[in-house]
């Protein structure tokens, strides 16, 4: 029994040491051949910055994402089609060094006006914002109203409601913050790395098929990374300092909102509903309800086969909506 034991010890370390190496090595291709689809800046804290901008037009999208802050790869082409669009990794993410400032929307807001006057790209801004993305925006179009003249939100978040959770949403909430420490580890050993190549993330899920294999390319990336992780971590640490922030930002008179609703918050994985997130789905009433009422030209619409990934499960409706407001702006 113990040489089985010590046999399998041994198995599971060489495993795991074959499983850091690749992924060091791997890492350290990606560092020599970047291959960033964008242009790379310096800030005034000296750190890198990642923008990418396609297409044409004076309007021009800026795409702010979720907690994890990549998903603006998979459609920044089909919003091309549509008028110049930009969309940026936060500091931590893909290309963009960490910044040591806290991840609180304030500081992203700083950040985002920052690099696009570096970048110049000048306003008029049709900005979307994806989950904890639309708190960003949210923030700098009541700081910078005469820049914005649009504001899609994509299961948008409200610091009403976020800052008054109940105790089981609260404990998941807690949960995922720590839990991304873990993954951090898991990602710096490569394991994170191994799942991503072997398409563990399309079993998962499998809508991801649908996306060009190089825009999943660009997402996984920032995934393999460790310090992805911890701004996720920092990020979700973090969110009620950025909901107080929002606070200011309840009144943005009648700028043109699109307010994207998703059908659920979380569906079961591989058809087993491991926690009951009902308590989820009402807070997450809370939150729509309220970001009815950001201004007077506030419209709703529903992906109602969507969980609260809308841009992996019906992206469809994000083109279309920002679709629609940029041709309500350009009348």
């Amino acid at each position: 029994m113990s040489n089985s034991l010590s046999l399998l010890q041994v198995i599971e370390i060489a495993s795991l040491t074959l499983t850091t190496i690749y992924h060091q090595i791997a890492s350290y291709r990606d560092r020599q051949q970047p291959n960033n689809p964008g242009k790379l800046f310096t800030s005034s804290d000296g750190k890198v910055r990642h923008l990418v901008t396609r297409g044409t037009g004076e309007l021009t999208i800026v795409v702010d994402a979720s907690l994890g802050g990549v998903e603006g790869y998979f459609l920044v082409e089909e919003l091309a089609k549509i008028t110049r669009v930009c969309i940026y990794d936060r500091a931590g993410y893909g290309w963009s060094q960490s910044a040591v400032a806290p991840r609180t929307s304030q500081q992203i807001v700083n950040e985002l006006h920052e690099l696009l006057n570096i970048a110049q790209i000048p306003p008029p801004y049709l900005f979307v914002g994806d989950s904890f993305g639309s708190y960003n925006l949210r923030l700098y179009a009541h700081q910078f109203p005469a820049e914005v003249r649009g504001l899609v939100l994509t299961d948008g978040l409200h610091e009403t409601a976020m800052l008054s959770l109940p105790w089981s949403v609260g404990m998941l909430k807690t949960f995922f913050t720590f839990s991304f420490g873990f993954v951090a580890i898991g990602a710096a050993l490569g394991i994170v790395r191994i799942l991503g190549d072997f398409g563990v993330f399309e079993l998962i899920k499998p809508e991801l098929k649908k996306f060009a294999p190089i825009d999943r390319r660009y997402v996984k990336r920032s995934f393999y990374s460790a310090n992805h992780w911890l701004t996720m971590g920092r990020e979700m640490w973090n969110l009620d300092a950025s909901g107080r922030q929002l606070k200011v930002a309840n009144n943005l008179v009648d700028l043109p909102i699109v307010s994207i609703k998703s059908q659920t918050f979380l569906r079961p994985l591989f058809g087993v509903k491991i926690l009951s997130l009902s308590a989820a789905d009402l807070v997450r009433e809370r939150i729509h309800a309220a970001l009815l009422k950001l201004s007077t030209d506030t419209t709703q619409i529903f992906a109602d086969r969507s969980s609260h990934f809308i841009w992996i499960d019906e992206p469809q409706q994000i083109v279309a909506a920002v679709a629609t407001l940029a041709a309500k702006i350009d009348r």
